[in-house]
């Protein structure tokens, strides 16, 4: 296995967002290879972070880089889904910020065996959690057409999604499709050779839509996130990188939701609803990678960090 690598994204605009408490506590709640972990725990003095992950090596991989802060720094192995669950067996009832960098790491991405990428011929996995019973060999040669064809447009907005569908079902019938390059080869059939070569490989929208029903990505999200703003302190905050539209959507809807108030008809004299803003929403635009980053990590272009600070309730 590759050492776990991975290119933590705006990593200064992460940290400045959190707004660090020295003696606060923090979640790291997609802790990949501890990078952004590692700038957090630097900013304490008698604080702590929790970091969380699905995946053991990412697990292994940042326990070590983050060693040199001793108590400062604690791993869980989990998904960010059971949230609550991890806050009360370690017996934390509210928390300073925490951070969600969303989506597949750079590791994942390039160790081939996971089977992440359309870049190499490996076993269709596809699972952050290698724990998961659920991988996308099952998925690719189980599913329906009609849900493969819904997963593809819904997770993927494949437009040729029924057509990639009905070659999968196809190919499989003569024999199982085992690994990612022979899906490559089955997608980019159904693509015109004018549409198989360019800027967007003809893979990639398909694999996406894959990965994330293989992980839940999208079913957990947007709870994830209301769970974390409760266990927010008052001025406590919340930042959350995301690396494609539905996951970019699913966040700003969730912010706006929670930060608006009184949802009454506007001819009542007086508020009945009683609803209060629980968050202020740091950034009403998301913050992008700078040029200077673009220039040294491509896969910082579709970022897109929103950042929103708990409210007093008083």
């Amino acid at each position: 296995m590759k050492e776990f690598v991975h290119y933590s994204v705006m990593a200064r605009e992460c940290i400045e967002a959190l707004a660090i408490d020295p003696n606060g506590i923090y979640v790291d709640a997609t802790l990949g290879g501890g990078g952004h972990s590692s700038l957090i725990a630097e900013k304490l003095q008698n604080g702590l972070l929790i970091g969380i992950d699905q995946d053991r090596d990412a697990i292994a991989a940042a326990s070590a880089r983050l060693a040199p802060y001793g108590n400062r720094f604690k791993a869980v192995k989990s998904n960010f889904s059971a949230l609550r669950s991890v806050m009360e067996e370690e017996g934390i009832s509210a928390i300073d910020g925490i951070l969600f960098d969303l989506g597949v790491s750079s590791f994942q991405l390039d160790e081939e065996s996971r089977g992440f990428s359309y870049r190499f011929d490996a076993p269709l996995d596809m699972r952050m959690d290698r724990d998961n019973p659920l991988d996308a060999y099952q998925v690719v040669n189980t599913y329906s057409k009609e849900q493969l064809t819904e997963i593809l447009y819904r997770y993927g907005e494949e437009r040729m999604s029924p057509r990639i569908a009905a070659a999968i079902c196809r190919q499989r019938e003569k024999a199982p499709i085992e690994t990612t390059g022979q899906l490559v080869k089955i997608i980019e059939k159904v693509f015109p050779p004018k549409d198989r070569y360019g800027n967007k490989h003809p893979a990639k929208r398909s694999f996406q839509a894959l990965r994330i029903e293989v992980n839940g990505e999208l079913r957990i999200l947007e709870q994830s996130i209301r769970d974390a703003v409760d266990l927010l302190k008052p001025g406590g905050r919340i930042a959350v990188m995301t690396f494609h539209s539905l996951e970019d959507r699913i966040v700003k809807n969730v912010f706006a939701d929670l930060a608006t108030g009184c949802i009454c008809d506007k001819n009542l004299p007086i508020c009945v609803c009683g609803r209060k803003p629980v968050i202020r929403q740091v950034t009403h635009k998301p913050i992008t990678a700078a040029e200077n980053e673009l220039a040294e990590n491509n896969r910082s272009k579709p970022a897109k960090l929103r950042v929103a600070e708990k409210r007093s309730m008083l």
